[in-house]
Formats: structure tokens, C-alpha cells, sequence
């Protein structure tokens, strides 16, 4: 202060909310379809922008269609005390979109996308199963490059088709999925078992207990960087949705975990 006069902020303009108009903003991030990645790779990213009725349309884990503009943005780091450190990345751009239209794949009638079945896959889906050896055939058509475990592969047929979800005269509901635990020596072919679900499943994940934790695989805190605000980031649990998560190494996790 100076001769009685209080000192003048450093930004002479301050928000009215009585006076603002606000509209639902949200910030997602999608990746690549893991049947379209190619073999040894990583997944891209990137990030759209959704405003107003486009919002709160999908959850982590969706399959979606986008309908949107590719633009670029500016990118600002924040420096000490919450001020944005400009200078360091000027001339930088990262690439987003800005969401105009969103569709969600997956829905269970088949209408999503893609869909479910053609007519002459239904047929052959009914010649196969009115053969005798439906079971054995489809047994040996998961992973056959590793010879035998018969056993196990009949298992993982009955993880990849499901079951039918029951519903008890009581009320209590039992659920037609199952969990498949595979325990074996080293060289027993575990970790092709696991990379040939992944493969073969239309949402599959697979991941490692060596660099897992509890937070990877389901959910950790993260601070947004454009509201500075802590958010929900969702693991491999969450992204499997719907699918088949694949954990390699599973003793090699923290019992904490």
C-alpha cells in the first residue's frame, strides 16, 4: 500500500459467477483397439474435449465412435505457487479434439458399431454346434502351437464364451462368468496361454504382477492438469470391463497388494 491506496492485483479482471454462463466440460482420453495394434507394440493416446450434452456419455473402458475436429493447443507447465511457467514451453503444441459426436459400442442387442453376427456366421456357428466333437474342436483351435493341456484350454473356452447369469428363487443372483487360475512350473507355456486370450478377446488386457500394484490394476488418484482437480484414473480392472483382464506373474505381486 502506498500513500493509503491498496495495492493493485497483478490481474485487474476477477470473475463474476452471478454474471457467467457455464456449460459441462469434460476431458477424456482414448486409446487405440487392441485387435488393431500391431504386434510388440504400445497403444496411442490422445485427448478430446467433450462440452454440454456430450458429457458423461461413456465410462472408462467403452468402445466408442467419435465424430470430431483435430486442432492443436497450447501447452503450459505449472510452475512454483500455482503460477504457470509459460516460458519454458513456448512454440509447443499437443494435438486434441474437440468432440462434435459420440456413439458407444457394445451394447448387448447388437445395434452398436459393429454388428453382432452375419447370417452366414450364425449358420455356421449352428453347423458347428450340432457336431458331436463341438467341445474337442473348440478346445484345440485355442492356442494350437502348444501341444496338449487339454484340460486348460477347455477351461479358458468356458472363460472366453461365459455362461448365463441365474437368478435365484430367493433373490440371490449367481453370476455366469468365471476366474481361471493357471499354477505351474516355469516353461509350462502360462504366459502364451494368457497372450493368446488377450489376443483373441474383443476387450483383453493384459498385464504383469511384477510392476502391478492394487492402485494400477484398479483405480488410482491423479491430479487433472487442466483443473488441477484429483480424479479417478481407472486400471486394467476398469479398462477390462466387459472383457477378460490377463495378470502374468500373479505371485510376483506385493501381498499388500
Amino acid at each position: 500500500e502506498q500513500a493509503g491506496r491498496p495495492k493493485c492485483p497483478l490481474d485487474p479482471f476477477f470473475v463474476m459467477p452471478d454474471q457467467c454462463q457455464c456449460v459441462d466440460f469434460q476431458t477424456l482420453k482414448i486409446q487405440e483397439l487392441p485387435d488393431e495394434i500391431p504386434q510388440g507394440e504400445m497403444p496411442r493416446h490422445l485427448q478430446v474435449y467433450c462440452d454440454r450434452y456430450l458429457c458423461d456419455r461413456v465410462v472408462p473402458g467403452n468402445r466408442v465412435l467419435i465424430l470430431g475436429i483435430f486442432s492443436i493447443k497450447k501447452v503450459s507447465a505449472r510452475g512454483g505457487r500455482g503460477q504457470r511457467n509459460e516460458k519454458a514451453l513456448v512454440g509447443v503444441r499437443a494435438p486434441y479434439v474437440r468432440v462434435i459426436g459420440i456413439t458407444v459400442d457394445g451394447d448387448e442387442n447388437g445395434s452398436g458399431i459393429h454388428p453382432a453376427i452375419t447370417n452366414d456366421e450364425e449358420d455356421a456357428f449352428r453347423r458347428l454346434a450340432s457336431q458331436p466333437d463341438v467341445y474337442e474342436k473348440i478346445a484345440s483351435s485355442i492356442a494350437p502351437s502348444i501341444f496338449g493341456a487339454m484340460d486348460i484350454k477347455k477351461s479358458i473356452a468356458c472363460l472366453l464364451f461365459g455362461g448365463s447369469r441365474k437368478r435365484m428363487p430367493d433373490g440371490l443372483c449367481r453370476r455366469g462368468d468365471i476366474n481361471v487360475l493357471l499354477l505351474g512350473d516355469p516353461g509350462t507355456a502360462k504366459s502364451q496361454l494368457l497372450k493368446f486370450v488377450e489376443r483373441v478377446s474383443p476387450i483383453g488386457i493384459y498385464t504383469s504382477g511384477k510392476g502391478s500394484s492394487a492402485a494400477g490394476l484398479t483405480a488410482s488418484v491423479m491430479r487433472d492438469p487442466s483443473s488441477r482437480n484429483f480424479v479417478m484414473e481407472g486400471g486394467a480392472m476398469v479398462l477390462a470391463d466387459g472383457g477378460i483382464v490377463c495378470i502374468d506373474e500373479f505371485d510376483k505381486m506385493k501381498e499388500d497388494d
